[in-house]
């Protein structure tokens, strides 16, 4: 068929190389080159870097609220258009130009976590799975109809990068077969029960609370792994956490119950929590064996009581 395809994020890759791979792309979409790195200069997306190393053509306009864009979308006659964390609303006139619509590639099984961060509240809300679901898409937020859902485990050690990258292959093999199986799947309507919404990350949310849960605690720090990442305040300056797993305990909040051998257990409300990778402001992700024959952080030190500090 002839498609277009629209995304930006290193998520979108895999399933532009499947469907570059079995149909005609006519056009790629994605958000425009964005400033980056130390000198700020324009870097493209992921999607552009691998859609020029396809030698597909690749458009990025601003918006495609103007008449013109749309108009330019329009002639490009396509059978159908493949959407994955493009980043741009898509107009009615966008929406109904490809003979068989917009297709998106949503990494939640709907109509659980619709919105802007599936991933990570799934991970967050202690889902047992999630999965991808090849949605029609309509004028509302993932409200269209699912053609094809594939679900997928959530391990109890998985973060939320570790989701990305299996979902964005299992994305690219479910987007495959419902163009395979295009115009015979009949898209299925989403119940009405069982709507969540994963908000947008907020960096507040990336503080460690260390007088929550330590469920709840060891879940927020992999649902925010590997970014923007969990952290919190030592003595030693800043400490973004990257896994951790929660297991019995008992102390004052924050406070460091055992630190080593490679082991470094925190204090929660209930419960505590291993730190099992984390990273140092400037420095790699480090398992918590290495770290701490970096930095001291002795039974009794209470973490999150310093503040300030970077970003890490």
């Amino acid at each position: 068929m002839n498609v277009v395809f629209m995304g930006t994020p290193a998520f979108s890759v895999p399933a532009l190389d499947a469907v570059a791979a079995a149909h005609d792309v006519c056009a790629v979409y994605t958000q425009p080159p964005r400033p980056a790195g130390r000198g700020k200069a324009p870097r493209p997306s992921p999607v552009q870097a691998r859609a020029e190393a396809l030698g597909l053509p690749v458009r990025h306009p601003a918006s495609l609220r103007d008449p013109q864009a749309q108009a330019a979308f329009a002639a490009l006659g396509a059978d159908v258009a493949v959407v994955v964390a493009y980043g741009l609303i898509l107009p009615r006139a966008v929406l109904d130009a490809p003979r068989f619509g917009c297709l998106n590639i949503h990494a939640s099984l709907l109509p659980r976590w619709r919105g802007a961060a599936p991933i990570q509240r799934a991970v967050e809300a202690g889902d047992a799975e999630t999965g991808i679901c090849i949605m029609a898409m309509e004028a509302g937020l993932d409200t269209g109809p699912v053609l094809l859902r594939r679900a997928l485990p959530i391990g109890p050690g998985d973060t939320a990068g570790d989701l990305h990258d299996r979902l964005a292959v299992l994305g690219a093999e479910a987007i495959t077969e419902a163009l395979a199986r295009l115009p015979d799947l009949a898209p299925e309507p989403q119940p009405e029960a069982g709507v969540t919404y994963a908000a947008k990350i907020d960096k507040a949310e990336a503080r460690i609370d260390w007088a929550q849960p330590a469920a709840v605690v060891a879940r927020r720090i992999r649902a925010l792994s590997p970014a923007p990442g969990a952290w919190t305040d030592t003595p030693a300056g800043r400490l973004k956490v990257l896994r951790a797993a929660d297991m019995p305990g008992s102390g004052a909040p924050g406070t460091v119950l055992e630190a080593g051998p490679g082991q470094l257990v925190v204090a929660c409300a209930d419960g505590a929590v291993a730190l099992t990778e984390a990273q140092r402001p400037g420095k790699r992700p480090m398992q918590a064996a290495e770290l701490l024959r970096g930095i001291a952080l002795p039974p009794g030190t209470r973490l999150g009581a310093q503040g300030g500090g970077d970003d890490g």
